[in-house]
This record gives structure tokens, sequence and C-alpha cells, in this order.
């Protein structure tokens, strides 16, 4: 990681387009994971758990890795505090999701079987 300034950052952009154009989309995409992360207090435990999957889903697409084949970054017990639900709670909430069909899991590794499904439980609130 490094600190470029943002006087810096101006200047190339306006002599590069698609620099600016690139930036424009990250500060976007940023924008809108952020969004849906801070909706998560207004969702129930499934929707917590299926942002959080479509989230990784959708970093893995952005690096060119598969969408559907995810090893989760963090253990139950720190999914839960990030999502602000027990550990109980989260493996409670991957089984119901695998039993449904949508997701198959195996310790940290998930593959994501349905992301529509997971993408309606998402928008749904409690």
């Amino acid at each position: 990681m490094c600190e470029i300034p943002f006087e810096k950052i101006e200047e190339l952009s306006l002599q590069v387009p698609k620099l600016q154009r690139h930036f424009f989309q990250l500060m976007s995409q940023q924008i809108e994971s952020n969004h849906q992360m801070m909706t998560l207090s207004k969702k129930n435990a499934e929707g917590r758990v299926a942002t959080l999957l479509l989230s990784l889903s959708k970093r893995c697409g952005m690096r060119n890795l598969s969408r559907n084949s995810l090893r989760l970054p963090m253990s139950r017990m720190d999914i839960g505090n990030f999502l602000g639900l027990t550990i109980e709670t989260v493996s409670r909430t991957f089984s119901r999701l695998q039993k449904e069909g949508l997701i198959a899991v195996d310790g940290r590794e998930i593959q994501i079987k349905d992301h529509e499904a997971l993408s309606a439980i998402c928008h749904a609130t409690k």
C-alpha cells in the first residue's frame, strides 16, 4: 500500500480520462458495498449471511476468481462478530442455507449454488 496525494491523482486523471473513469468505477463499487453492509441491521440472520456471501462472491469475481467457490477469510466467530450474530446463529444459518440447496458448506469452503435465491434473501428485511 502506498499513499498518493489527491492532487497528483486529480492531475493524472485529467491527463488520462480512462484512469478517471476507472477511479469513478472503484469509488462507485465501494459506495455500493458500504451501503449494503450498512443496511445489515435491517436484515435477519439469513439476510446478513447472504449479504456477506454475495459480497465475497462479487469481490472474487472482480479479481477474476470463481464467484461460486469461496474460502471464508474468517472464522464463524469472527463472522458473527462482524454481522452482529452469535456463532451458533451463524452456524445454524449456514446449515439452513445448505439444507435449502443455496450453498454447500465444507468448513470454510463455501460453494454458492443459487445466487438469485441468495440475492432475494438479501433484499428481504426483518
